[in-house]
């Protein structure tokens, strides 16, 4: 009898000690990606992972994300097309909840790229720049190439007197603050 006592203490003992614990698998779900940027979906919250260029050490991945409320992933790739049409003369700033992003365009080689340029933490102390992507890179990180991006590209339910008051709150479909500057003052 004291045997089977102190087998049963044991077995708890290790149980209750252990430093494993299985945990539930979440599922992330690549939309996109090319070369060392990507576009990952869990659940609502979309990722854009990135090398951060940067860095000393190339090894370094960042990353941002945000939901997609009211159609943002939509209205970033958006966005982000219609600066290859026509270049801002100033970088695009849009504010996540938790980092702050400026999509900095440029030609590269005679052709308009964009660059994500991120203040992590929103602390202009600590930046973090993607490489430059071209049209065809944001249309493959964004799945336009493999048909992906029906999973986010839904007609987004806000009712119009929000639109028509400022109600909305996303960055990607506002006027960006640097562009209307310039604009402004011509």
């Amino acid at each position: 009898m004291r045997k089977i006592i102190l087998l049963i203490t044991c077995m708890f003992g290790i149980s209750v000690f252990s430093q494993i614990k299985v945990l539930k698998n979440e599922s992330l779900v690549e939309i996109g990606k090319d070369n060392s940027v990507g576009l990952y979906k869990k659940e609502d919250k979309y990722t854009v992972n990135y090398q951060d260029l940067n860095t000393s050490n190339l090894n370094t991945i960042r990353a941002f994300s945000f939901q997609n409320l009211n159609g943002d992933v939509s209205g970033l790739y958006k966005l982000i097309t219609d600066g290859f049409i026509s270049a801002p003369e100033e970088n695009i700033v849009l504010e996540l909840p938790n980092d702050i992003i400026e999509l900095h365009y440029e030609r590269n080689y005679g052709q308009p790229t964009v660059q994500f340029i991120q203040y992590i933490n929103k602390n202009r102390k600590y930046v973090g720049k993607s490489q430059f992507l071209t049209q065809k890179q944001v249309d493959k990180v964004f799945g336009r190439t493999n048909g992906k991006y029906t999973m986010y590209d839904k007609a987004p339910t806000l009712n119009q007197e929000g639109v028509k008051k400022g109600g909305a709150s996303t960055a990607s479909t506002a006027t960006p603050a640097s562009g209307a500057k310039k604009k402004a003052k011509k």
